[in-house]
């Protein structure tokens, strides 16, 4: 299978928007000083300025054709789809381009000849260029030389926000030593810092907001919280995550905040099969059986997108959530779970061996498909070889525990004095067969 073609630039243009009052030498090789900024080529560069661009808050117009490789559709072997041609300009300054790249001393240059570092004719300014690099150094020169720490990019966005990488960490304390705002809100999203620390799962980084006076419970525009946003990451996303979600809770982030769908913390875990957050958010109380203004429940949530995320083992969010208290699927409903998680068969036993008795109908074999069927071929057959049966004794006696001890199974069972592989049943760990 061959690899999917990277992009190809076809053609660079690199020309300088000037005016009647900054006339320009003649021939000046405007490629050549990008190139010396772009690599951070200092003695090119001085000679440059020296000869040719005393002004050194001339603007860049860097325009390139580059072919891109967009897939429009997956064949059986390898991908298809097309070359597009695509036009891409951008707008800058020098002292940009050196921030971005990280040449302080080019940077340090550029800045004795008076550039200025709030100069932002294109998307960011210097600044967040030095900070979406998570160049520390570049960030306290241009602080140092009163660069802006809440200087908005066109999207909205202030330096901090930009902070997304742990190489960013430093980048962020010099911001906030030179008074940028913890909680100045992005003008699109309504995203404070803390938002961003949490969709990326910086736990050092939101640890250094929240001392700074960050509000653990601040509203983006979608109405979610920082809480909201780290529980709808996809488990592996950051080492930090669980860390994260734990130095929230302790600063009193509500576990039960609504987004402007209602939908809660526990939702978007859910959502997202991240059984470890899942855990912690049912530890801390969470509401198992919140229910969106669609109707749906976590339970609902980890059934939508099992099929799609089996390698997360979902099948562990709904344990979870069933020995909680979760309230199960409505019985004739249960085709529609067959029909969405045949190829998840392990949550199709978890959650069928939550009912004492749950007729099985011969109609359900139609919702799995044939090669899902000779997958898990062993499953299936155990499964529909109780058509028309009562469940045996031991089954409708774990039911009978179950029932008694509620929403507490998951903290009751394992105090019972039985071995741990009744504990397991008793939990609904999968088998791989029905009995």
């Amino acid at each position: 299978m061959g690899e999917l073609p990277g992009p190809v630039t076809e053609k660079l243009q690199i020309s300088l928007k000037v005016d009647s009052e900054h006339p320009l030498t003649p021939h000046a090789p405007a490629t050549k000083y990008y190139m010396a900024l772009v690599t951070g080529d200092l003695r090119s560069l001085e000679v440059l300025t020296d000869r040719y661009y005393q002004d050194v808050n001339l603007v860049f117009e860097i325009s390139k054709n580059e072919l891109e490789w967009q897939v429009k559709s997956q064949a059986s072997y390898g991908l298809s789809g097309l070359w597009s041609l695509e036009y891409k300009r951008e707008v800058t300054t020098s002292l940009c381009l050196a921030a971005r790249h990280g040449h302080t001393a080019c940077l340090r240059h550029l800045i004795c000849r008076r550039a200025d570092p709030n100069l932002a004719p294109g998307r960011l300014g210097p600044l967040h260029e030095a900070c979406l690099g998570g160049h520390t150094d570049c960030v306290e020169l241009l602080l140092e030389h009163k660069a802006d720490p809440n200087l908005r990019s066109d999207e909205g966005l202030a330096p901090l926000h930009l902070c997304t990488t742990q190489d960013s960490l430093g980048c962020a304390k010099l911001l906030l030593g030179h008074g940028a705002s913890v909680n100045l809100a992005s003008e699109d999203s309504g995203e404070t810092a803390l938002h961003v620390a949490a969709r990326h799962c910086l736990c050092d980084h939101a640890r250094l907001y929240l001392r700074h006076g960050a509000h653990v419970d601040a509203r983006s525009a979608r109405e979610e919280t920082a809480l909201n946003v780290l529980c709808g990451q996809a488990p592996g996303t950051g080492e930090g995550c669980l860390q994260l979600c734990r130095l929230l809770a302790a600063h009193g982030a509500n576990i039960d905040a609504w987004d402007e769908t209602r939908r809660s913390p526990l939702h978007k875990a859910c959502g997202a099969a991240n059984a470890i957050l899942v855990r912690f958010l049912l530890q801390r109380g969470a509401d198992v059986n919140a229910i969106d203004y669609g109707g749906v429940s976590p339970l609902c949530c980890v059934l939508q997108t099992a099929a799609f995320k089996s390698e997360l083992q979902p099948h562990l969010t709904v344990q979870l959530l069933l020995n909680h208290g979760s309230q199960k699927i409505w019985p004739p409903a249960f085709i529609k779970v067959l029909n969405s998680c045949a190829a998840v068969p392990e949550i199709i036993e978890v959650l069928f061996n939550s009912y004492s008795q749950l007729p099985i109908s011969e109609k359900w074999a139609e919702a799995v498909p044939e090669e899902v069927f000779q997958q898990h071929q062993p499953f299936y057959e155990s499964f529909f070889q109780l058509v028309g049966t009562v469940r045996c004794l031991q089954h409708l006696c774990r039911s009978a525990i179950r029932k008694k001890f509620g929403s507490k199974c998951h903290c009751l069972i394992p105090l019972l004095p039985v071995p741990k592989a009744l504990h397991d049943y008793l939990l609904l760990e999968p088998e791989g067969v029905m009995l």
